[in-house]
C-alpha cells in the first residue's frame, strides 16, 4: 500500500468535551509512550500537552537513567514514570513495547519539539486507514531546531533507505509516530540506541506494511533543555545500522556486490599473469597468481553465502509475518478518537 502523507488540519488537536458513553466503549486505548533522559526542564510540559491533546490516553514516561528530577517532574504532572536502565533509545523502546498493553501507541520524544496538536490527527489517520505506522514528516523553519548538518544527515540516510527498501517514506529519522497493536507486539526491537527509528522504517517497508506521513510542526527544545543526539557518532552509528540491516534483510544483494567487486579484482590481477603465461609459458609473478585465484574463488563463496542467507531470510520474514497475523486487526469507531481510553 502506498504511503500517505497528509498536512495536519487546522484545530486537529483542540481539546475535545469527552465521547458519549456509548462511544467511549468502542474507542480505542491509547498509550503515550515518552522515552526521557535529563529532560527535567521539557517534560512536564510535554506531559501536560498530551493530556490536552488525548485526554483519556495514558502518559507513560520511561526514564533512561536521568541525573536530574524528570522522573519526579513527570510524575507530577501526571505521567505514569518507569525506568529503563540500560541507556539508549533503542533500549526504552523495547522495554515500552513488552511493558504497555494498548491500542495505539504513540511514540513522542520528551524535548517539547514535536506538536501535541497533531496527535489526534496522527490517530485518528492510523485508524481511519487500517494503518501499522504514521510517521509525523517534521516541517521547520527554526534552524536551532532542525539544524543544517542534521538536514543534510537525515535526507541522505533517508534517501538511502527509500533506495534500498523502497520509496514509502521522507522522514526516517522522525521521532514522532503512531503504531497499531500489531506492529508493536511483532516488533522485534534490537537496536539499542537513537537507530531504533531506522529499525521502525526498515521493518515497515520489508513486510509490506500499510504506513503513512503527517505532516508536523517541529520547535525549539525549551529554554534549558540540551539535545542528546551526537551529530557524528549518532549518525555513523545509523550508518551502520543501514548496512547491517541490507546485509541481515537483502542478503543476496549484499553478498553478491561484495562477489562482484572481490571477481572483478581477481580477474584483473589475473590478466597480465595469463598473458605472459599465453606468450612464454612460464608464470613468474606466481604470489599475482595465487591472489588472483584466492580472490575469485571468495567471490563464488560470496555468491553462495548471498544465496543461502536469503534463502534464511526469507525463512525469517514469514515468520515475522506470521507473528504479525497472530495479532487481531483493530476495529475500531472513529468516534471519540480525540481522547480514546486510558491503556
Amino acid at each position: 500500500m502506498s504511503h500517505t502523507l497528509l498536512p495536519a488540519r487546522p484545530g486537529a488537536g483542540s481539546a475535545a468535551t469527552g465521547p458519549a458513553p456509548e462511544s467511549r466503549a468502542a474507542a480505542p486505548r491509547i498509550a503515550v509512550l515518552i522515552p526521557c533522559y535529563n529532560e527535567e526542564v521539557a517534560i512536564p510540559g510535554v506531559v501536560a500537552a498530551f493530556r490536552a491533546a488525548l485526554p483519556l490516553a495514558t502518559i507513560h514516561v520511561y526514564d533512561n537513567n536521568s541525573g536530574d528530577r524528570t522522573r519526579q517532574v513527570a510524575a507530577a504532572a501526571g505521567a505514569v514514570v518507569r525506568t529503563e536502565t540500560l541507556q539508549g533509545k533503542g533500549h526504552v523502546v523495547r522495554r515500552m513495547f513488552a511493558d504497555i498493553e494498548a491500542d495505539v501507541y504513540l511514540l513522542v520524544d520528551g524535548d517539547g519539539t514535536y506538536d501535541a496538536a497533531v496527535a489526534p490527527e496522527l490517530v485518528r489517520l492510523l485508524l481511519e486507514q487500517q494503518l501499522d505506522m504514521v510517521t509525523g514528516v517534521r516541517v521547520t523553519d527554526a534552524t536551532a531546531a532542525y539544524r543544517p548538518g542534521h538536514r543534510f544527515g537525515n535526507a541522505l540516510l533517508t534517501g538511502m533507505v527509500r533506495q534500498i527498501f523502497g520509496n514509502r517514506i521522507t522522514d526516517m529519522l522522525s521521532g514522532y509516530r503512531a503504531f497499531s497493536r500489531r506492529f508493536v507486539k511483532s516488533f522485534p526491537a534490537l537496536a539499542e540506541g537513537f537507530e531504533t527509528e531506522t529499525e521502525f522504517t526498515v521493518h515497515a517497508l520489508e513486510l509490506m506494511l500499510p504506513v503513512g506521513e503527517l505532516l508536523t510542526p517541529y520547535r525549539e527544545r525549551p529554554q534549558g533543555s540540551v539535545s542528546k543526539l551526537r551529530t557524528y557518532s549518532d549518525g555513523f552509528r545509523i550508518l551502520r545500522t543501514i548496512l547491517l540491516l541490507v546485509q541481515r534483510e537483502r542478503p543476496l544483494a549484499f553478498f553478491a556486490s561484495a562477489g562482484a567487486l572481490l571477481l572483478l579484482l581477481g580477474v584483473g590481477l589475473s590478466v597480465p599473469v595469463v598473458l605472459e603465461f599465453l606468450r612464454s609459458g612460464l608464470v613468474p609473478r606466481l604470489p599475482t597468481a595465487v591472489l588472483s585465484t584466492g580472490l575469485v574463488l571468495l567471490s563464488f563463496l560470496a555468491f553462495a553465502c548471498g544465496l543461502i542467507l536469503d534463502t534464511v531470510t526469507r525463512g525469517r520474514k514469514e515468520a515475522k509475518r506470521i507473528a504479525y497475523l497472530a495479532i487481531p486487526a483493530p476495529d475500531f469507531s472513529t468516534a471519540g478518537l480525540e481522547g480514546g481510553t486510558p491503556a
